[in-house]
């Protein structure tokens, strides 16, 4: 767990710089509501990252360029794994709804694994691009 949640802190923060990303959500960056809470309760962040692309067809191009990175519904194991909660988990939920929730079109949530990092971030910034 120990590497995948410094893959996840490394990735967030290219993430966090990144002009394509509208918005990372990581208890581990320092602009995040529950960050200090978190330093107090836990070893660590987590290896789980939401970030916004903008819209559902971004959020598709993100996916069809991404090598390292599995589509999965399920998030949780020791290889990197990518979903789009509105075209997946949450799809159910009506649109407005989903909204209110804070699940954009754009949404991508990635459950960071333990491969080597600096092919993760080289991965996300091709499909980034």
């Amino acid at each position: 767990m120990e590497e995948a949640v410094a893959n996840a802190q490394k990735i967030a923060e290219f993430l966090d710089q990144h002009e394509a990303v509208n918005a990372v959500i990581y208890p581990g960056l320092p602009n995040h509501t529950g960050h200090e809470l978190m330093k107090k309760q836990a070893t660590g962040f987590g290896a789980m990252i939401s970030f916004d692309v903008g819209s559902r067809e971004k959020a598709g191009e993100l996916l069809a360029k991404l090598r390292y990175f599995t589509l999965a519904e399920s998030l949780g194991a020791v290889e990197s794994l990518i979903s789009v909660p509105a075209q997946m988990t949450h799809a159910s939920i009506p649109v407005e709804r989903r909204g209110e929730l804070g699940i954009l079109e754009g949404l991508v949530r990635i459950s960071v694994g333990i491969e080597d990092v600096e092919d993760l971030i080289e991965d996300l910034e091709n499909a980034l691009k």
